[in-house]
């Protein structure tokens, strides 16, 4: 239980709360078991209820809090609260994997992606969708391949533009870049090369430019593609690869009030699918003399590292499961999930220096066994802590009755209701 008390430190955990206004005149609240509570209620059992959270905490604090109680500390304070703790821990998340000592040359491999989470209607104001009424939150992920972390972390409605999540600049200095469709843009791609990073992204169905050069001599009666529209050609060819320079065009920023058009030569690749009978085409800044077209094949499924963590959020921890209608109790929601992988990480660091020197641990079965051992582990946090919660009996009794002794309880009217139809 050390591991994870050096992890998020109570004391830390308590002064920070305290300055944020989170606690502000309350010493009932118990600022470590609520956190926990969040980070281990959040993966444990099969409901992601408020008042499963609650359940967590009475099950782990000194003292319970009353539904009223719990549900007005749950504000956009504590959103704010857990929002830095994500920040200062994002480093914990990862997937097990070591990537190719080709790949030694670049300062890091960085993966962008991003997963849309479907939230209740009444919030479209505030997560604005594509279509439709139900709202949409968008949570970016930039995956650091090479160092095994999360370097950044937003939550956007669906509608905002992917850009928000992938801001280029001199950090891409000797960096990979590796993106996805919704992230397919030339001025980004040029932007990316000028800061002296480099870039591997699919090429767009509808993008189709113009080739500029061939990278590579075929022998016997081969197509010429110099001057051709890479997606025209593209159908007629049967060779295993295709591996071309083409031009593209795009407006820079608007700058002075005047917007002006530029050009750049980028590579394109192309790796043939047999079973579809077509191409997989790449765009890339990559040098040909370094890397040949199965290697940006390769490269391009280093992606399926950041598609493991949004698996595991959504399959394992439900995590697109919300039944609210507030902002800020999706923000600490998602907050909370991103807390839970930075734990199940350390812990799998911990499970991995225990275990056998050949030990592997495929990241779903490791998720799978983080959430069936959830419960027993927050029991054993919380006493590690010192906490002393109330009798087991005590808080069943306090959980199973009625929240107003006054209010009779939904099935009680209908029954009530029922009666006197059939009365009548």
């Amino acid at each position: 239980m050390s591991r994870l008390t050096t992890l998020f430190p109570s004391t830390m955990l308590e002064e920070h709360a305290e300055e944020l206004g989170v606690v502000e005149r309350d010493s009932k609240l118990q600022v470590p078991a609520l956190v926990w509570a969040f980070v281990f209620g959040f993966v444990a059992g099969e409901s992601r209820t408020l008042a499963a959270f609650r359940r967590s905490y009475n099950s782990t604090a000194d003292k319970t809090l009353t539904a009223g109680g719990f549900y007005q500390r749950l504000t956009p304070l504590l959103s704010e609260f857990l929002c830095d703790l994500v920040e200062r821990r994002i480093d914990k998340v990862a997937v097990p994997h070591t990537i190719s000592d080709e790949f030694d040359r670049f300062r890091d491999i960085v993966v962008a992606d991003w997963t849309i989470l479907r939230l209740h209607e009444f919030l479209s104001d505030e997560f604005q969708p594509r279509k439709g009424e139900q709202g949409g939150a968008r949570l970016h992920l930039l995956h650091n391949v090479t160092d095994q972390t999360i370097d950044q972390f937003s939550i956007t409605d669906e509608k905002a533009h992917d850009s928000t999540g992938f801001d280029t600049g001199p950090w891409l200095e000797g960096r990979l870049a590796i993106l996805d469709l919704a992230y397919f843009k030339y001025r980004r791609f040029a932007l990316i090369d000028e800061n002296g990073g480099y870039f591997v992204s699919r090429l767009k169905d509808r993008s189709n430019p113009v080739i500029t050069d061939e990278l590579r001599e075929w022998r016997g009666r081969a197509i010429p593609l110099e001057g051709e529209k890479i997606q025209d050609v593209a159908e007629d060819l049967h060779r295993q690869y295709i591996d071309v320079e083409v031009e593209v065009s795009f407006q820079r920023r608007e700058y002075a009030g005047t917007q002006s058009w530029s050009t750049k030569q980028f590579r394109v690749v192309g790796v043939r699918d047999e079973d579809a009978d077509d191409y997989h085409l790449y765009i890339t800044n990559l040098p040909r003399n370094e890397f040949l077209p199965c290697d940006l094949a390769t490269i391009y499924r280093c992606r399926w590292e950041v598609e493991l963590l949004f698996r595991e959020l959504k399959t394992r921890y439900e995590l697109d499961e919300f039944d609210t209608t507030k902002k800020h109790i999706v923000e600490i929601l998602v907050y909370a999930a991103l807390l839970t992988l930075i734990a199940s990480r350390t812990l799998l660091d911990l499970v991995t220096e225990y275990a056998e020197d050949d030990a592997v641990f495929p990241p779903e079965r490791w998720a799978a066994t983080f959430r069936s051992h959830a419960q027993l582990i927050l029991k054993e946090l919380s006493q590690h802590l010192g906490y002393s919660p109330p009798p087991l009996l005590e808080r069943m009794a306090e959980d199973a009755q009625k929240i107003h002794q006054e209010r009779p309880i939904l099935q009680e009217r209908l029954a009530t209701a029922t009666q006197q139809e059939v009365a009548c």
